[in-house]
């Protein structure tokens, strides 16, 4: 499968890198990116205290024969 033009991009971008303290700062920015993303899902999603109980006390195991 040929890579999209994201791939590419981050790749080339990647490429640049000539430092640890570059590769961390990468790093930290692409973290924050995903941790917003997720920030903003889970703000999304409306959870009742049931619904967590729920949660909770389930399993999704195959029960045994």
């Amino acid at each position: 499968m040929p890579l999209n033009d994201t791939q590419i991009l981050l790749l080339q971008s990647f490429s640049r890198i000539q430092s640890e303290e570059e590769k961390a700062d990468v790093q930290a920015i692409l973290l924050e990116y995903y941790r917003k993303r997720v920030d903003a899902y889970a703000n999304n999603i409306s959870l009742s205290n049931e619904k967590i109980e729920d949660i909770l006390t389930s399993h999704y195991r195959t029960p045994y024969k």
